[in-house]
């Protein structure tokens, strides 16, 4: 199934595109061709997933996007005491070809502008048999995940058009901030200027840097975390120059722009965006990078103040209701058809925050899941905080699941939803029990129609008697006693003592205990054709949980009187019940620890 975030990025992709402002950057190799309508949007998580739409395999120049990597090297060679003695970390509020050098000092106000870029430059050295340059490159591939390569014809043409570059150099050498030739510094910064990348490579960048300098897809380190720190922290301030003011207020990531069209913006701990569009602003900032990740901050809920918490997947686990069944008694027929088509209903168990990065986890597990499932249970029990981005994919899960004869099902019992509106099909359940159990029931109907589970069950009928003979079924069932209750009615109450084995003929009985908190939590729904109240007699005599009629309930009784004459007066029968009763209540035990065994594996 097509994921609802795929859905979403072509059709912000194709808002965004009528967007014809600004004008590309012209400075390139004679004959260069800027095609004003290429755009391309790519979005990769901390885990490596990446969503892209449009012109994202096209190569283009890095330009001023590389200020940020470069000055990760630096930070990582010298430390950030030493690299601060040379340039500052104060936002400028000037344009990046500005001057901005600290009077007296000469110092840069930050590395993001063109001076502080080329005083980094100055301080990455040679090592190892490698040039200052191959270290850069060598950085920056680290980042994307694939070797890169500077475009000598682009660096070329920078360095004919660099007359202000230069001039900037001789001023941060006068001043001693430049310590080399101010000619060579300004080729290393034109080169690292002119590697090229695709829009997908910017993104596993931006990926990199969220993921705290891990790089999602080789698992290989590129920048050091406390070097990661100050890069975000001086790209949240100054990475857009004189409209960075303006971009943390409305998109609240931490971001870079270049002239050759490319935007890089960072959500910690979560995922990066990258857009490429050639067109250009006043600021040198892409038009529609900007405007993308703008809307992306708003309709992603992917402004930092909403997502401050590092992103992880909110799947727990994932498995069918052949491995979790409910605990409801079925036939052989029945259980029969279950084990043969369980696998189409699937339970999916989230857990901590459903911000941006939770939400986009359920998602994908979601749109993963093979055709043929029909029904995908969604268990939020261990789900902390649910964002409204959140409940938007909810929505649309729901309408495409839908739309593909498919259904969704919440398990919900916080009550994280209430009040939210959720689409009026999604059913919602209490317990995840209950919710395998609807799904059993919708499966049954729909590939065994003839095995729906009968309203009314005689207890002769009844799982837990069916290794008895007829007349020995007949003999118990002529000891029993009939019992009505209505809606709301407390059968058994928690501590009393064994009172007898619970058959229950029609309706529904409520099995409800109390947490650690003393808060009251229903444990399962029991319905006709199964037992309660046998397993009294392995705690002491005493019942363990309170039976509540759910709605009217008809039930047959062996009492406790009436199992003492039986074993008095009829001792093998007895002796027949109680084997009947242990296989039963092995094979509850043993559906339990399967359950138990399929969450621990997953």
């Amino acid at each position: 199934m097509e994921s609802p975030i795929d859905r979403y990025l072509r059709s912000l992709h194709d808002d965004i595109a009528g967007l014809r402002d600004g004008v590309p950057y012209t400075v390139g190799p004679p004959g260069t061709q800027i095609d004003p309508d290429d755009f391309g949007i790519c979005l990769a998580t901390v885990d490596g997933h990446v969503y892209e739409v449009g012109t994202t395999s096209k190569l283009f120049s890095l330009q001023s996007i590389s200020k940020a990597l470069s000055y990760g090297l630096a930070l990582a060679d010298l430390g950030a005491a030493a690299v601060d003695e040379k340039v500052d970390v104060e936002p400028s509020g000037d344009p990046f070809n500005e001057i901005s050098l600290a009077p007296g000092t000469g110092r840069p106000a930050n590395p993001m502008i063109n001076t502080g870029a080329l005083a980094v430059v100055s301080l990455i050295k040679g090592s190892g048999g490698r040039s200052a340059i191959r270290r850069i490159v060598d950085t920056y591939s680290a980042f994307a995940g694939r070797d890169l390569a500077v475009d000598d014809r682009v660096h070329a043409a920078e360095m004919r058009n660099s007359d202000r570059n230069h001039a900037l150099a001789y001023l941060l050498k006068s001043f001693g901030i430049i310590e080399r030739d101010p000619t060579a510094t300004l080729s290393t910064y034109l080169q690292q200027c002119s590697v090229q990348v695709t829009c997908r490579d910017l993104s596993i960048m931006a990926a990199t840097l969220a993921n705290w300098g891990t790089n999602p897809l080789t698992g290989a380190e590129a920048l050091d975390l406390e070097a990661v720190k100050r890069v975000l922290s001086v790209m949240m301030t100054s990475g857009m120059y004189d409209d960075a003011g303006a971009w943390a207020s409305n998109v609240g990531m931490p971001a870079k722009s270049g002239v050759g069209g490319g935007t890089l913006a960072v959500l910690p701990g979560q995922a990066g965006v990258a857009v490429f569009s050639p067109p250009l602003d006043a600021h040198g900032g892409s038009v529609r990078g900007t405007a993308t990740c703008e809307r992306l901050s708003l309709d992603m809920e992917m402004h930092f103040v909403q997502s401050a918490r590092a992103g992880r997947s909110a799947v727990h686990s994932q498995y069918s209701v052949t491995d979790a069944p409910s605990r409801i008694r079925r036939g052989a027929e029945a259980t029969a058809l279950l084990h043969e088509h369980g696998h189409r209903a699937r339970v999916v168990e989230l857990s901590g925050d459903l911000l941006f990065a939770g939400a986009e986890s359920m998602v994908r597990e979601v749109s993963a899941l093979q055709d043929d499932v029909e029904l995908v249970v969604l268990d939020l029990r261990r789900v902390d905080e649910v964002s409204r981005y959140a409940v938007t994919m909810l929505g649309q899960l729901a309408e495409q699941l839908s739309g593909a004869g498919r259904q969704l099902l919440l398990v919900d019992r916080a009550g994280l939803l209430d009040g939210v509106a959720t689409p009026e099909e999604v059913p919602a359940f209490d317990t995840r029990a209950a919710a395998v159990e609807y799904c059993e029931d919708v499966l049954l109907a729909r590939h065994g129609g003839h095995l729906e589970r009968p309203a009314v069950v005689p207890p002769a009928a009844s799982p837990a008697l069916s290794p008895l003979s007829p007349e020995d079924t007949a003999a118990l069932t002529a000891r029993m006693e009939l019992r009505r209750y209505a809606d709301g009615d407390i059968v058994r109450r928690v501590g009393q003592r064994f009172g007898g084995v619970y058959f229950i003929v029609s309706g529904k009985i409520n099995t409800i205990t109390t947490d650690p908190q003393g808060r009251r939590v229903q444990l399962s729904t029991l319905r006709a054709g199964m037992t309660f109240g046998e397993l009294a007699l392995g705690s002491e005599d005493r019942q363990e949980t309170t039976e509540k009629a759910q709605g009217p309930v008809e039930l047959m009784v062996l009492t406790a009187e009436a199992i003492e004459g039986l074993q008095q007066e009829d001792p093998r029968l007895a002796v027949e019940l109680w084997r009947a009763l242990t296989r039963d209540a092995y094979t509850r035990v043993d559906q339990y620890l399967r359950e138990v065994a399929v969450r621990i594996r997953d």
